[in-house]
Order: C-alpha cells, then structure tokens, then sequence
C-alpha cells in the first residue's frame, strides 16, 4: 500500500511538470519604416547566461517609438523577454514582449514614451530563472 502511495505521488509529480518552451530560432528580417529617425543605440554584450550580439536601436516616428534588434543573435532559452531597462541586471523595466527569435532583424513596438534618459538599456532577460541573456547600453 505504501509502495503504491509513493509511486501515485511520483507519477503526479512528473505530470505536473511542463517542458519549458524554448525561443523560435527562424530568421527574421523586420524593416524599419524609412521616415522613423534613428534616436538611440548600443552593441550587444553577453551576460552571465547567454551568449548575445548585435546592435539595439531605438528609432522614433512622431510620438512612437520601436526597438529594432539589428543583426541580432541570443543563445536559446526557455521564456526570453525583450526589456527596456534602467540597470542591467533589470529591476525598473518595460516588458517588451517574449523574444520573437534568436535569430535576424527584428522590432519591438513601444508603448508609451519612456524616459530614455532614465532607460538606458535593452535586455535580453530569461523571466522563468530571472538569468540575463545579454544587454546594451543606448547611447545618442
């Protein structure tokens, strides 16, 4: 009776738990709208659990601004987000969204408009393990 109490206990253990899902890894090639002004962008640092490049811009077309991941590329992982971030290691952030892929040309709509002298990153943030994939600072 005892031996099958535990094996129920493991069977519904291992049920509950769920595969985490990983990044799509397709290529994209997203383009920028030509009338939208380049306002921003950084180069792409790995962090401590990924492996990152590219370059991040910060583009501005009338009061609307979009994040545009240019040549970008992030070792996969499981719940990837996009984050504009006043740190690194992000603590005050937007949530752009989960990662649409580890690969290619990619943009990120803005909602609001965010202070970007207050936030002065974008971050490639696992939310499931709270792990940094990689970031970049935004310069004029």
């Amino acid at each position: 009776m005892k031996i099958l109490f535990i094996a129920t206990l493991i069977s519904a253990s291992m049920l509950s738990c769920k595969k985490e899902t990983l990044a799509p890894t397709t290529n994209i090639n997203d383009m920028t709208d030509s009338s939208a002004a380049l306002v921003l962008r950084g180069e792409f640092m790995s962090g401590p659990y990924g492996t990152t490049s590219g370059i991040a811009k910060v583009y501005r077309q009338g009061n609307n601004y979009e994040i545009k991941l240019d040549s970008f590329s992030v070792s996969n992982g499981p719940d990837l987000h996009v984050y504009i971030s006043k740190e690194v290691m992000p603590v005050n952030f937007i949530d752009l969204g989960a990662i649409r892929s580890t690969n290619g040309n990619q943009i990120y709509p803005v909602t609001g408009m965010p202070d970007f002298d207050s936030y002065k990153f974008i971050v490639i943030h696992c939310v499931a393990f709270n792990h940094l994939f990689g970031s970049a600072r935004l310069n004029p």
